[in-house]
């Protein structure tokens, strides 16, 4: 089973200070057929004005994380954590049994890019935590692990079996991963145009994947580096 999530069909959010589309229903957006992908609830792809940002709110029992493509985002929440997450950079915020952040434009004249992303823990109300992982290097190649159960690898040690990695392909250049068929994958795509198993996708332009085995193999196409992100998830 392979479902299309197209850039063009997200929900929508529009204030002042913000531009956000939704992947999966949330706020006021609600699509019953888009409710997430396995422990995979949110994905918000934000653009957030000089001087905006989320004020202080409260959250629980959510694996939160921040992927910043353009920008700063300044981070600040009640267990202490805080800090300023450049592009490239990953913050985590397991928000356990309850945590209050925020988030704002680190920048009084440039716009703030970044993905929102939500994935449901293992088990409800841990201790909240925040970690934050340095920048992939522009020019990385192959995949980057970002966040894991177990942390290897430098990546973030999250509270699910999960696993977030990072891919950066310039045009022609090639790379596969291996799907398991009894583990469930979400490909979304930051940033350029890929050509995913005979697709091809542009920013904002996702895929998911379920009862899938052998590879998924990718190529970057069109002028820019794209920067993709792969979800391995558990059913």
């Amino acid at each position: 089973m392979i479902v299309a999530r197209p850039a063009a069909e997200r929900g929508q959010a529009r204030t002042g200070w913000l531009d956000s589309r939704h992947t999966f229903s949330f706020g006021h957006y609600y699509d019953p057929a888009w409710m997430g992908f396995g422990p995979l609830r949110v994905i918000n792809e934000d653009r957030v004005a000089p001087g905006g940002g989320f004020a202080p709110h409260r959250h629980a029992n959510m694996e939160i994380l921040s992927y910043v493509l353009a920008g700063g985002l300044a981070h600040r929440d009640s267990t202490g954590g805080g800090g300023t997450i450049r592009p490239g950079e990953l913050q985590w915020m397991s928000a356990g049994h309850g945590v209050e952040h925020s988030e704002y434009n680190a920048s009084d004249a440039e716009p703030v890019h970044f993905l929102q992303i939500w994935i449901q823990p293992s088990r409800l109300n841990h201790e909240p935590a925040y970690a934050q992982r340095q920048a992939v290097p522009e020019d990385a190649r192959g995949w980057t692990l970002l966040a894991s159960p177990d942390g290897r690898d430098g990546s973030l040690a999250i509270r699910q079996d999960a696993r977030v990695l990072d891919l950066r392909l310039d045009r022609g250049e090639r790379a596969e991963y291996a799907l398991d068929p009894a583990r469930l994958y979400w490909l979304h795509v930051a940033r350029g145009t890929v050509d995913a198993g005979g697709r091809t996708l542009q920013a904002g332009d996702a895929l998911g994947f379920g009862d899938e085995g052998g590879p998924l193999r990718l190529r970057g196409l069109g002028d820019g580096r794209a920067d993709v992100l792969l979800f391995d998830l558990p059913p």
